[in-house]
């Protein structure tokens, strides 16, 4: 074999070389030739023109892209670091490519812009608690802006937010009152409600009077489980001894029988040292 063939083939498979492309699935080629764009490669094998013509192959996959922690006033003035993380992924190569240099860069600067601009429009509280709107808020800016770069944003998360600790302590002591004053409310509705049972209960002992007398013997039988050495009779049970004695007496006199009185209850203990005393006085 010749030197000349040895170099023809070396030249020839140094062409070639330059010559294939492979796209992958997940990516489209766009073919500059001489500096024009003159279409989209579709995957698979490509041959290009070496030196003529260029392809750059543009990834259509979903980017993850984290927005770094901004340092953010709030419309009330509270400082507060929020970080987020952005999704996007390119409809149009072509666009990509000649419409803006660097995609990546470009929509990590303006997500971190919006980031600050939404976020300082709203309060503390909604910050907080309206995280969905203000996602919803930072996407639909990001997806103008990026429309004409052939790049959509499909979802924007806030990740993280982080409070000054004095902000962190405030907010504890608003939890711990907020749960106190539901607190007292809740007992508050508990005690109308017995109130209103009591007075339920108050309705039917008034229309039914042996239920109270009845009450009052569970009292005792409560009482003397405990085995007490004091035992309290309530008022109404005297007075109705004193009925039961009235009761006797007058069933004794329509009989002809005397009638014997009810046990008088016990007399305290100061009663029996002054009986005692008066007995030792001559």
């Amino acid at each position: 074999m010749s030197t000349l063939t040895i170099v023809l083939v070396v030249a020839a498979l140094v062409v070639l070389g330059l010559s294939v492309r492979v796209v992958q699935q997940y990516e489209r080629g766009v073919l500059f030739r001489l500096g024009r764009v003159v279409g989209v490669r579709e995957p698979g094998l490509r041959l290009i023109i070496p030196v003529v013509e260029v392809l750059r192959r543009v990834s259509l996959r979903i980017v993850t892209m984290p927005i770094q922690s901004q340092g953010i006033i709030t419309r009330d003035n509270v400082s507060i670091d929020v970080s987020a993380v952005a999704y996007y992924r390119v409809t149009d190569a072509t666009r990509s490519v000649v419409a803006i240099e660097n995609v990546a860069a470009a929509i990590d600067q303006i997500a971190q812009t919006t980031l600050r601009k939404v976020v300082g429009q709203h309060s503390l509280d909604q910050t907080l608690a309206e995280t969905d709107q203000i996602n919803t808020n930072i996407r639909e800016i990001l997806d103008g802006t990026t429309e004409e770069w052939g790049v959509v944003v499909t979802l924007v998360e806030l990740k993280d937010i982080q409070l000054p600790e004095t902000m962190k302590r405030a907010m504890a002591r608003q939890a711990e009152a907020e749960r106190e004053k539901r607190a007292k409310i809740i007992a508050a509705e508990g005690e109308q409600l017995a109130a209103a049972q009591l007075g339920a209960a108050s309705d039917v002992m008034m229309a039914h009077p042996l239920a109270l007398q009845l009450r009052n013997l569970q009292s005792l039988v409560e009482i003397g489980v405990d085995k007490n050495t004091t035992v309290v009779f309530p008022a109404p049970l005297m007075s109705t001894i004193q009925e039961l004695g009235s009761f006797l007496a007058r069933e004794a006199a329509a009989t002809g029988t005397p009638a014997r009185s009810p046990t008088p209850a016990p007399a305290p203990a100061a009663a029996g040292i002054d009986q005692a005393t008066n007995g030792a006085l001559p």
